[in-house]
This record gives structure tokens, sequence and C-alpha cells, in this order.
């Protein structure tokens, strides 16, 4: 039996909602449509005010999906991302990016925290991004090689057709929602979120049209020029990857329509070359590496594989943990300095850095496409770490993933930062902005660096809050985002009886 095409694999992430689906949700009529958008985000609201970890448990478990594993990924990984960010703003002050990010060892700095394995729920944001463009590619290939696989070329011309028109807004717009409410938090309720990353204006019309030019350069994504994070909320650096990699994963999967399976394995191991020994595209790599073992799990979803593969089928437990292993230390590699020396003079990656290819600029994208292609590859391959992503935790985790990702940050940079002043941990900026707050509820610093338990009581607090938001969040904004351009994308299809008849001519 063949993998499910996925519906809402990445209704937190990079939604694969097809527009067929929302018809129950969305009237033909645009008027009648935009009102029951309306009203939809009003009962969205009222739902949402209460916390789904705070709800008593139906005693249901929904049936999960056959590739539910990865919604429970892409979650647990944006609570990497979380992690890492969280551990270098409240250590900022004890240089944290650099001892965190740099090797256990180098310098003669011996951190737990930094320790090989260990180091992946402390600074593994990176591991976790890229983590995110594989299962991206995975994603939006697996229904389009499913058609391809079927022959169903019309009905695979649809689906890209679909998808692509939606992508944009689907990425965009909650971003567009987050970062106008940091601008009104100041001039509205005086609230600064990223103190010290950018300069409010003087008036909310001036805030207004700053933020405007600013976000409207960003959203291009082609550009090749300004600034490659942006200053309301620099976290979403990978947004525009995202959406260049999608492009990157369409346009391939119509180059290689009509090839067959074999040929577009090849083609498809061809780009990853390319992208990595020849061009500077490591992370276009990684979303054809999803792609590719997207191929594969339908190769082994019909008992395809070759038989030197199946004839291993007994240490097949044994490789899979091996190569999970292989992944976490890959994915920890130091990525405080981009300098190949500094990766030499790290304890245990010598001789690995003469592996990097000339063509990659930063050493660690390289590594780290490795990491994340081989996570993706041995997860529902070792069943005990499959079980663990399909608990209702990570479920839960995936579904509010995108809005988490994007409000996190936010969260940490206003009551975050006031929250770690209160118990001692104190920035530069603080000491300008938030004076009442610093030490007002000092709480002992004891334990290992980034373990210490001022950092983690704030986190009782920070942690449910950023859940709760990002919650709602994700049923306000991101849920109707995704409705909204699914509704979109109907009012524009050319439908029969729209077009207008054919002119017979006088001659006929």
């Amino acid at each position: 039996m063949l993998p499910e095409p996925e519906i809402t694999l990445e209704k937190g992430y990079l939604d694969q909602l097809e527009t067929h689906e929302l018809h129950h949700h969305l009237p033909s009529n645009g008027k009648s449509g935009g009102l029951r958008l309306v009203f939809s985000m009003i009962s969205a609201l009222l739902r949402a005010a209460r916390p789904a970890f705070l709800r008593w448990p139906s005693g249901r478990k929904a049936k999960l999906r056959r590739t539910a594993y990865l919604d429970g990924l892409r979650g647990f990984a944006a609570l990497m991302v979380y992690c890492l960010h969280h551990e270098l703003w409240a250590h900022e002050s004890m240089k944290a990016d650099k001892k965190l990010e740099s090797a256990w060892g180098y310098e003669g700095n011996y951190y737990l925290a930094c320790f090989h394995f260990v180091r992946t729920f402390f600074s593994g944001g990176h591991y976790a991004v890229t983590t995110f463009f594989v299962i991206s590619g995975y994603v939006l290939s697996l229904k389009p090689i499913g058609l391809m696989n079927a022959g169903q070329y019309d009905k695979l011309l649809d689906n890209i057709s679909s998808a692509m028109f939606r992508r944009w807004l689907r990425l965009w717009i909650p971003i567009i929602f987050v970062t106008f409410g940091i601008v009104i938090m100041w001039h509205v309720l005086g609230v600064q979120a990223n103190a010290g990353a950018w300069k409010p204006e003087k008036t909310l019309r001036a805030g207004l049209w700053t933020w405007y030019v600013d976000i409207k350069n960003y959203t291009w994504i082609f550009s090749t020029g300004g600034k490659p994070w942006f200053d309301y909320n620099p976290h979403i650096w990978s947004i525009p990857v995202e959406a260049k990699g999608s492009v990157a994963i369409y346009t391939t999967l119509l180059a290689l329509a009509k090839c067959s399976r074999k040929a577009r394995m090849w083609c498809q191991v061809a780009l990853m070359w390319y992208m990595i020994y020849v061009a500077d595209g490591a992370h276009f790599a990684m979303f054809i590496a999803g792609m590719f073992i997207c191929e594969v799990d339908y190769i082994a979803a019909e008992n395809g594989l070759p038989d030197w593969i199946t004839d291993l089928k007994e240490w097949k437990t044994v490789f899979f943990h091996c190569l999970l292993a292989v992944s976490m230390f890959l994915g920890g590699v130091p990525s405080y300095d981009r300098d190949i020396v500094v990766l030499r003079e790290s304890p245990g990656w010598y001789l690995l850095s003469f592996l990097k290819p000339q063509a990659v600029f930063d050493y660690k994208w390289f590594f780290l496409f490795w990491a994340a292609s081989s996570l993706v590859i041995t997860i529902p391959r070792i069943g005990w770490l499959k079980r663990f992503f399909e608990t209702g935790f990570c479920q839960y985790l995936g579904r509010i993933s995108y809005m988490f990702y994007l409000l996190h940050g936010p969260i940490m940079w206003s009551l975050g930062d006031r929250v770690y002043a209160s118990v001692g941990w104190t920035r530069e900026a603080q000491a300008m902005l938030f004076q009442g707050w610093a030490h007002r509820m000092e709480v002992p610093q004891i334990g290992p660096f980034g373990m210490e338990l001022n950092f983690y009581v704030p986190h009782l607090i920070l942690f449910p809050f950023t859940l709760w938001m990002a919650e709602m969040g994700t049923t306000l904004i991101d849920d109707n985002a995704v409705k909204f351009c699914a509704w979109l994308y109907k009012q524009t299809i050319d439908r029969p009886s729209d077009r207008p008849r054919a002119q017979v001519s006088p001659q006929d």
C-alpha cells in the first residue's frame, strides 16, 4: 500500500491543503465567503481562549496518519529552536553564543550542554531548521509523486497549480499579522519586543510606513540585496528559504513529471550533487533530499527495494540506530564561526573538516544536510523513535509549530526579558528599559552552564504562555490563512460556464 497523500501534514508550517477539501468550509459566493471567514474567526477566538493543554482529554484517540511522525518531528524541531534562542538570549552577558555553539572542549571549555549528542537539546536550532527543509521537500512532493506514479498528469498539474498559487500567501500572511502586532505593541501599548534590535519610529504612522517598506522588500524572495533578516522578527530568516525551496520543488516536479521513476531519482541525485559540490546551494539540496526520501518510501511501500537492501533486513535495527547517532553527531556541528580553521581546531572535527566541499561557503550547512536527511530517513524505521514523535505532545507541537516558531521570539523579547531580569539574568538593554524588573525575585544561579536553576524557573511561565499564544495564533491566524488561500484560489479557477462562447466565422 502506498503512503497516503498528506492533506494537512504541514498544517502548522507549510500547508498542503487541497482546495476541494475546503468546499464544505467556504461557500462559492465571494461576499458570503468573506462573511463566513469573519464568523469563523470570531468562533475560533472563543475556542482558542482556553488552551488545549488545559482541557480534559476526550478519551478518544484520533487515528494517526501514516506520516504523522513528520508532524511530531516538525513540532519537536520548533521546540529545539525555542530552546536555542532562549539559551542565547538569557546567557548573552556570558557570551553564550560562542560557548554553546562551539565544540565540546574547544579552547579548553568542557560544558555539559556542549557535549556530543547532549548539545542537540541546547544548541540544536540550526539542526532543527534544516530538518524543516527536508520535511518540506518530502511533504510537498508526497502527493505529486503519487500522481506521477499513477500516471494522472492532469491531476498532477491541478495539484501543483493550486499549491504554487497558495504558497506565498500561506507563508507570509501569518508573518504580516505577527510583525504588524509588534509595531502596534510599541505604539499602542508601550511594550517593545526585540529590545535593542530595532528602533521604533516616533509615531504610529511612521512606524507603520517603515514596517510596510521593510516587509514588502523582505517578502520579495528573489531579492539580491538588502539585509538577510527582518528586524521585526529576525528568526524568520528561514521563511524566504522555505519559499524559494518550494519553488525549487515544484519546478523540479514539473520538469521530471514524464520521466521514469529511475530517471527521476538519478536526476534528484544529480541536483543534490550540483547544489552541494558545484554551487553554494546546500539549503535547496535539503528540499531535494526530502523529495528523494519520499521516492524511496514509495518504493519501500511497494516492496520494490533492491535485493541487496532487503537482504540486509536483519541488520536494519543496528544500521538505523547507527545512522541516528551519525545524524545527531553531525547535527551538533560547531556553528559559531564559519572559518574552516576553527572547525579543524575543534575536538572531534579535524578529519571531518576535510569533507567540506569548496562550493559551500558556510561549512555547517554541508554537515547539516547529511544530519537532517539522515534523521528523516531513520525515524520511521526505528519503532520507539517513531512512536515518540506520534505522542500527543509532539503532535500538539506539530499542529501549532508555525505560530510557535513565529511568536516565541517576540514573547521572549517582551515578557521573557522582564521575567529573566526579575530572576537575575540581566542584559545591557534591560538596564535601560526594565529598571523596575531587575532582581525582583532573585533565584539562585546554581547548576552547570546552560542548565542553571534561575534559567529554568522563568519557563514555568514562558513556556505555557508561548504554547497558549501559539495555539491562539494557529486558530485565529494560521488556520484562517489556510482557508483564505484555498478560498481565493477557488475564486480564480477557470469554469466552462465563465468562458465566452466560440465565435462562428461567417464563412462557416
